[in-house]
């Protein structure tokens, strides 16, 4: 144990592969996300749809764990889950929250902050229809974030719910569907040589944005 807490304690990484500078960024975050994001596509970064959910409860205790984007538009951010489950109860509660995505094939994060709001209906039935038939049986048989006696519990949950619906009659769950995260401020992170990192950060005023530079 002493060896690996010293190993850890000497990891270091030199960020070479690119820069950043806040007077060549889009002036528009949004416009800037989805080049970023069309890189990482090219440079077939793993899992580039996951980014990290941060939500708050009600008495100020904060939660974090991987979801996947799967729209986005305008400055909205879109995942989907169990609307029973503790990010969405804490969303419910406290819809501000952040998201990061990181990408250290490139040496680069963004990290997005703003409010959820769940989508309608008629969005959530659209996604949830193109879903493959064993992840709509999926979100039937999860009650997701509550307590299981074991693994076979699911696995039964899994095949009660295969003999009711079948691909064709099975309809999205009321008690799942997405949320949209708003933005109202981005952070645009270049990895650097000797932790002297490039940060361009983006600060919603009304309906114009206010690009700065912060400390690495």
């Amino acid at each position: 144990m002493e060896n690996l807490k010293d190993h850890i304690a000497e990891l270091r990484e030199d960020f070479t592969k690119g820069t950043l500078n806040e007077t060549e960024v889009n002036k528009d975050p949004f416009e800037q996300f989805k080049f970023w994001l069309q890189q990482a596509v090219d440079a077939r970064v793993v899992e580039v749809q996951a980014m990290n959910l941060a939500t708050v409860s009600s008495d100020f205790k904060p939660s974090s764990r991987t979801v996947y984007l799967r729209e986005f538009d305008n400055n909205r951010f879109t995942f989907y889950t169990n609307y029973n489950s503790k990010k969405a109860e804490q969303l419910n509660k406290n819809p501000y929250c952040a998201v990061t995505f990181f990408w250290p094939e490139l040496e680069r994060q963004i990290r997005i902050e703003g409010s959820a709001e769940r989508l309608n209906s008629e969005q959530s039935d659209a996604y949830f229809n193109a879903r493959p038939y064993e992840s709509k049986i999926g979100a039937w048989a999860s009650n997701q974030s509550h307590a299981l006696h074991s693994r076979e519990e699911l696995e039964e949950k899994v095949e009660k719910y295969k003999t009711m619906y079948s691909p064709d009659t099975i309809k999205r769950p009321e008690f799942w569907g997405g949320f949209a995260v708003k933005a109202i401020y981005y952070e645009f992170w270049q990895g650097r040589k000797s932790r002297l990192h490039d940060r361009v950060t983006y600060t919603a005023d009304h309906e114009n944005w206010i690009i700065s530079r912060v400390a690495p």
